[in-house]
């Protein structure tokens, strides 16, 4: 306990000078109930209902597990083939390296930052720094919510493959089922003098869109519900469940294996492609880049949408793990190792992925931008092929699916703890009365997502889940990502986020993160929004192009998140106080912390006050400054007897400080 204190003392009393540090008054407290022994701690109850009782990591690998889980997960091994890919392979990688050091890296510090700081989720922090912006943090869980649908529906398809890996024989590895075409090829049919066709698919392409899919013609024709997918999907919800519904308490201890073991899956993997024939024709597509294709502005948006993704910048993921750390944990630390991980895991699994692809181009003879449909389901016509080709195929299989449900988990984790948390923050009053208890709450939150998420498993459900990732996930994290870094920014300032963060860790951030908070990274994301905008094209599924009405329902998904900050901004303004629109806009802009009346600056949930009273009893005696007491909000002092205070030296220091 009096550790505990004598951090919260040299924390406020860090940016008063060192003369003034020597002698202060220090307090004796009665220690609060002893909590019950658990994985977790939980800070102390706060004074009133807006502050509800919060876990905490119970130490900092939990933590950091939790975000390269995030970074690592579908982000890395699904989305960063499957974007690099689609935008033309090597040319890829340039921006995508670019915009993490500008972008990526900068605010994922900021967001941890912030989380840290204020100890809240996305909306609470963003509307504690600048209530005008309150918004973009909503817009951030709404994004959130709309890619639990259909990032779930990713979970599902793991799902199917991990069971059909049992079977004796794998159904993707040869042209003999019965839902096979006549495109089906693999090069042993040249041995029963069958030439290859003109337009000829992978044993594993057909699986996956004739079998798995059971794909339409269009979005026009949705079809039925696929019920194998839906049981599936099912299951993958009861997965998220169980994962998360005793908070972070369930979700970090279920993550010390998924996010661990598929690092020496990935390893395993990349060996074994390696060796394929081809191998060294998708390495030279991965690698070198064609010039001419950064002049398309898909190439910048799919690059800036990657970073965003995979290190849950703007989706709310991080600032709301980040809630739950201790108010002195060293973010930088945890900063770069995430995004060192993140870079290196896709580096690794592009390798993996492009080496594959070679195989298959080598063996349909085709080049490798023609070897499949550029969508969402390329891991899943790209690694069976290589895991066909390993010894013990069915073993490898089987480890590699678990490993996609392990990584596919920990994103969904991710995603869906920042609805709760943000839901939790904002109704802690009306969850207690209604829902009772936290379980029931993300009961709720998994079946409605699961509802939601059911048009995805249709005939017709990949064109779906194709047109909701791109509106969703590229566009509209691209404007919440400005927002909220000119919210953070501009308006709270970068000078009171770097007095933030070195309240919490000793030393402010460097000149290089100030730059890129306030000019870099701002520029760089409208810059890639407008060119953007100026060269806009509609999405496609391979040579499917989406109807107008269909575009509508997409823009429709974009202003579903984006409408979030105007709408916030006119609420606050007409609700701040002042008699004319100036002071109103005026007020609306202040941060809504409460502020130290000595040291005048912002208090946030984890950072007490300091305040100005006269010594009282049962305060050790010492030397009084200026009047002020150092004193965590919610301690009682306790009545000492008066003879103990004889005894000590006014000038002696605190018991647990003497030699």
């Amino acid at each position: 306990m009096q550790q505990m204190v004598n951090s919260t003392l040299n924390l406020y009393l860090r940016r008063r000078s060192k003369s003034e540090q020597n002698v202060f008054i220090f307090p004796t407290f009665k220690p609060p109930a002893e909590n019950s022994p658990d994985d977790f701690t939980e800070s102390t109850e706060s004074l009133d209902d807006k502050n509800p009782r919060r876990q905490q990591w119970a130490n900092k690998l939990q933590f950091v597990l939790a975000c390269v889980g995030y970074s690592v997960g579908l982000g890395s091994v699904w989305r960063f083939p499957y974007l690099c890919y689609k935008s033309g392979g090597g040319v890829f990688l340039i921006p995508y390296f670019l915009i993490m050091t500008i972008c990526g890296v900068p605010m994922l510090y900021m967001e941890l930052a912030v989380g840290q700081f204020i100890g809240r989720g996305p909306i609470a922090a963003l509307g504690s720094l600048c209530p005008l912006f309150k918004g973009a943090g909503l817009g951030s869980v709404v994004v959130s919510f709309l890619m639990s649908t259909y990032y779930c529906v990713i979970i599902a398809y793991g799902v199917y493959y991990f069971f059909t890996s049992f079977k004796p024989k794998h159904p993707w590895i040869d042209c003999t089922n019965r839902w096979n075409t006549e495109d089906c090829w693999i090069p042993a049919r040249l041995n029963d003098n069958k030439s290859r066709p003109f337009r000829s698919h992978t044993p594993a392409e057909e699986f996956y869109d004739v079998k798995v899919l059971q794909i339409s013609d269009g979005l026009e024709d949705f079809g039925t519900l696929r019920w194998e997918l839906v049981a599936c999907l099912l299951c993958a919800w009861v997965l998220v469940y169980f994962g998360l519904w005793k908070s972070i308490k369930s979700s970090a201890k279920v993550r010390y294996l998924t996010a661990t073991l598929p690092f020496i899956l990935i390893i395993v993997f990349l060996a074994k492609s390696l060796t394929l024939e081809g191998a060294e024709l998708g390495l030279r597509y991965f690698f070198k880049p064609k010039w001419n294709l950064l002049k398309d502005a898909k190439v910048w948006i799919n690059a800036l949408a990657q970073t965003f993704n995979s290190m849950g910048i703007a989706f709310g993921s991080m600032i709301s793990f980040a809630s739950y750390n201790k108010f002195e944990n060293n973010i930088i630390q945890d900063t770069l190792a995430v995004s060192f991980v993140n870079a290196i895991t896709s580096l690794l699994v592009g390798i993996f992925a492009f080496a594959t692809l070679g195989n298959i181009a080598t063996e349909q003879n085709t080049s490798i931008d023609k070897v499949i449909t550029d969508g969402p389901g390329l891991i899943f016509v790209v690694y069976p092929q290589a895991l066909a080709k390993m010894p013990a195929s069915h073993l490898w299989s089987v480890l590699f699916f678990f490993m996609l449900l392990c990584l596919a988990l920990n994103s969904q984790f991710a995603i869906v703890e920042v609805v709760v948390t943000s839901i939790q923050d904002g109704f802690p009053n009306w969850i207690k009365k209604n829902l009772m208890c936290h379980e029931v709450l993300v009961l709720v939150i998994c079946v409605v997502s699961f509802f939601c998420g059911l048009p995805n498993v249709t005939n017709g459900g990949i064109y779906f889940f194709q047109l909701i990732d791109h509106y969703a996930a590229s566009i509209s994290i691209m404007y919440l990502a400005f927002f909220e870094i000119v919210a953070i920014a501009w308006f709270y300032g970068v000078k009171r986020l770097s007095r933030d963060i070195e309240d919490m860790t000793g030393r402010q951030p460097s000149l290089y993160f100030k730059f890129c908070w306030y000019v870099a990274a701002p520029l760089m994301i409208f810059s890639i929004w407008v060119f953007y905008m100026i060269a806009y094209e509609q999405p496609t599924y391979g040579n499917y192009a989406y109807p107008k009405w269909a575009i509508a329902i997409g823009w429709i998904i974009t202003s579903s998140s984006i409408l979030c900050i105007p709408i916030f901004m006119i609420y606050v303004i007409t609700k701040a106080e002042g008699d004319t629109c100036w002071k109103k806009l005026k007020n609306s802009i202040k941060p809504d912390l409460e502020e130290c009346r000595n040291c005048k600056t912002c208090i946030s949930d984890h950072h007490e006050p300091c305040y100005e009273q006269e010594p009282m009893i049962g305060y050790q005696p010492g030397v009084k400054r200026n009047g002020i007491i150092i004193a965590p909000v919610g301690y009682s002092p306790v009545q000492t007897n008066t003879s103990t205070e004889s005894n000590a030296s006014p000038t002696s220091p605190p018991p647990n400080e003497r030699t």
